[in-house]
C-alpha cells in the first residue's frame, strides 16, 4: 500500500511541511514521486518515520535520529542517557503529581497545608555541587536565597520561561536556522535575560557566557534540557555568537 503525504500528515500528527522538509534533509525520502509531482510513502516509510517521531519525542536532533535510523550505534549511548533524564524526570514529574493531589485534598478537608508537602518535586537544588564547585558556594547560596523568596507565581513564570527558550531553540534547530542568525539571536538574548534573572539581576560576562554553554555539551543532564547533544551544540554556538557580538 501507498499513502500520500496528506494522509501521512494526518495519521501520524504531523504536518506535509514537515515530511517534506525530511525529504530535503534526506532523513525521509519518499517512496516515489507521481507524475502529478505528490509524495507518496509505503509501508517501510511509515515504519521509518514512526521511529523518526519517536526519537523527536525522546529529545534528539534531527543528525542524530538520522544516524539511529540508518543503523549505526554510535548513538545507542545518547539515547541511554537521555532515558536516564526521562526516567529522573518521570519520577519528579510524579512527585509533583502527588504534591497538587495531597494539596487539594487537604484544602477540600480543611486540613493544614504543609509548604514541604506542597512543593515536593519543584527541585532547584539538583544543580547544587556544579554550581559550587565552578561559581562557589556563596554563588549557590545567594541564589538560593533569591529563589526561595519568589513567589510560587515568580517560580513558575521563571520556569516558564525558561521552557519557552527552550521550544524556541528546538524548534529554530529544526527549522535550519542559523545560530548565528537574527532570529536564534533574539531567542539567545531572552535566554540571556533569563540567566540574568536568575543570577539577581547581574548579567554574565562573555567568558561566563561562553562557559555556560559548553557546560550544556559537556553534561548530559543540561544538554537534556535543550533535545540531547546536536540540540546543546546548537544553543552554544548561538551563545558564543551572542558572547562575540554583544559581551
Amino acid at each position: 500500500m501507498e499513502w500520500s503525504i496528506q494522509e501521512i500528515a494526518r495519521v501520524s500528527g504531523t504536518t506535509s511541511r514537515t515530511l517534506r522538509h525530511y525529504d530535503d534533509i534526506g532523513l525521509l525520502p519518499p517512496t516515489r514521486i507521481g507524475s502529478n509531482g505528490y509524495r507518496y510513502y509505503d509501508e517501510h516509510a511509515l515504519t521509518r518515520l514512526q521511529r523518526i517521531l519517536l526519537l523527536r519525542e525522546l529529545g534528539l536532533g534531527l543528525p542524530a535520529i538520522a544516524e539511529v535510523v540508518d543503523g549505526h550505534q554510535a548513538n545507542a549511548d545518547a539515547l541511554t542517557n537521555h532515558l536516564r533524564w526521562l526516567r529522573q524526570e518521570k519520577e519528579r514529574l510524579d512527585r509533583q503529581i502527588r504534591s497538587v493531589e495531597t494539596t487539594i485534598l487537604k484544602m477540600e478537608g480543611g486540613e493544614q497545608l504543609m509548604a514541604e508537602e506542597m512543593f515536593d518535586g519543584f527541585d532547584h537544588t539538583q544543580y547544587r555541587e556544579e554550581v559550587e564547585e565552578r561559581w562557589g558556594k556563596e554563588a549557590y547560596a545567594a541564589g538560593d536565597r533569591w529563589y526561595r523568596s519568589l513567589s510560587a507565581e515568580q517560580k513558575n513564570r521563571f520556569r516558564q520561561d525558561q521552557l519557552d527558550i527552550q521550544r524556541d531553540y528546538a524548534a529554530a534547530l529544526e527549522a535550519g536556522k542559523p545560530a548565528d542568525g537574527d532570529e536564534v539571536q533574539a531567542i539567545t538574548q531572552r535566554h540571556f535575560d533569563w540567566i540574568s534573572v536568575g543570577w539577581r539581576g547581574t548579567h554574565p560576562n562573555a567568558q561566563q557566557f561562553v562557559g555556560l554553554g559548553e557546560m550544556y555539551v559537556a553534561d548530559d543532564r543540561f544538554g537534556a534540557n535543550y533535545g540531547g547533544i546536536e540540540g546543546a551544540r546548537f544553543v552554544r554556538d548561538a551563545m558564543a555568537a551572542y558572547a562575540e557580538r554583544k559581551l
